[in-house]
């Protein structure tokens, strides 16, 4: 698990906009990548600084800056001050404890959202925070790990000369959301996997280690519904957006990614029922083995009472007990013994109790 460089609780008492990183620790390195293409030509190089960028400001191209890690804050302050972004949108991005939302300032547009990708093996979901600054002719992405979430984007940079890459940052903007918003996709698939298998347990074999499984997907879902919940707001707020930034054609295609997310919410909606419905299933299985179980110890105990009325009766120590004497008192007994029992469990058979 990594290490957690700043709490929330650590930035009581500082002033608003200070750069302190809140989360956890995912990258000890911060790494700089640009991808700079027009319809004509796409290149992609790694950066060292920001000062590396100044280029780029006011060029005709549009360039993707990828920002992999957040413990750097001096790289997050440096891009502050050269794209002149307001300093509580920069403490935004250092506290990766955001809800999805999107804002609205006269050069730029700032997005933040989390990604969530379903991991390998037993299902559990990895949540990262991407941070968007949306310029005229610059994307600043900034995440907190270094993966290949964004490859298949990266080779259509480099394959295509479709829309992507003779659209604007906005498009580019649109493309990115898109990849994050269909992580939900593969995230469902996992989940129904798992569904499934739980949901065999539950009618074949019930067993604690199903209810802690039925309880962990439960909180997973909670926490998947919560991060997934805002991105249908933050997505609504920039089909609203008069923004000069955005223009009229990729409206479309933002709406086909509110589309998609609400999809995924609803999938999320719907397999948090399917979860408490197994739950119910579970506790009533299990109360039914229970049931099955006290009805034959109840059967038991029934057979037995008048066996054990018969034994007290015949174990008591007077001296004045006829039965005690006669040749054929124990034998008697012994038929009593077997054909009470017998007698009770064709009664209850009769009964359908057994």
């Amino acid at each position: 698990m990594s290490d957690s460089l700043s709490t929330v609780s650590d930035k009581l008492g500082m002033p608003p906009g200070a750069l302190v990183h809140v989360g956890n620790v995912h990258e000890a390195v911060t790494r700089l990548f640009v991808v700079d293409y027009t319809s004509e030509y796409a290149n992609e190089h790694s950066i060292q600084s920001i000062d590396e960028l100044r280029q780029y400001r006011n060029s005709s191209s549009i360039t993707w800056v990828i920002i992999e890690g957040l413990t750097d804050v001096g790289v997050v302050e440096d891009v502050g001050k050269m794209f002149d972004i307001h300093p509580l949108v920069l403490e935004d991005i250092l506290n990766t404890h955001q809800r999805a939302k999107f804002e609205e300032y006269d050069d730029y547009l700032f997005i933040v959202l989390k990604c969530l990708m379903p991991e390998k093996g037993e299902f559990s979901v990895n949540y990262e925070q991407i941070s968007l600054l949306v310029l005229r002719n610059v994307v600043l992405m900034f995440k907190e790990k270094t993966d290949d979430l964004f490859n298949p984007l990266l080779k259509q940079l480099r394959n295509s000369k479709g829309r992507l890459r003779s659209s604007g940052s906005d498009y580019l903007t649109y493309a990115v959301l898109d990849n994050i918003v269909d992580q939900g996709f593969l995230l469902i698939d996992a989940l129904d996997e798992t569904v499934i298998l739980v949901e065999s347990d539950v009618y074949d074999n019930p067993t604690p280690a199903t209810l802690n499984q039925i309880q962990r997907l439960k909180r997973e879902m909670i926490n998947v519904r919560r991060n997934m919940s805002p991105v249908r707001e933050m997505l609504a707020a920039m089909l609203r957006s008069e923004s000069p930034l955005i223009h009229e054609q990729t409206y479309l295609y933002l709406r086909d990614v509110s589309d998609h997310s609400l999809r995924v919410i609803e999938s999320v909606e719907s397999y948090r029922d399917i979860l408490s419905g197994l739950l119910e299933i579970y506790i009533s299985s299990i109360s039914n083995k229970m049931n099955e179980v006290m009805k034959v110890l109840t059967v038991f105990a029934s057979i037995f009472i008048p066996l054990t009325f018969l034994a007290g009766i015949y174990g008591m120590n007077f001296e004045y007990m006829p039965e005690l004497h006669w040749k054929w008192a124990y034998p008697a007994l012994w038929v009593a013994f077997i054909t009470i029992p017998a007698v009770l469990l064709v009664y209850f058979k009769k009964k359908k109790w057994l």
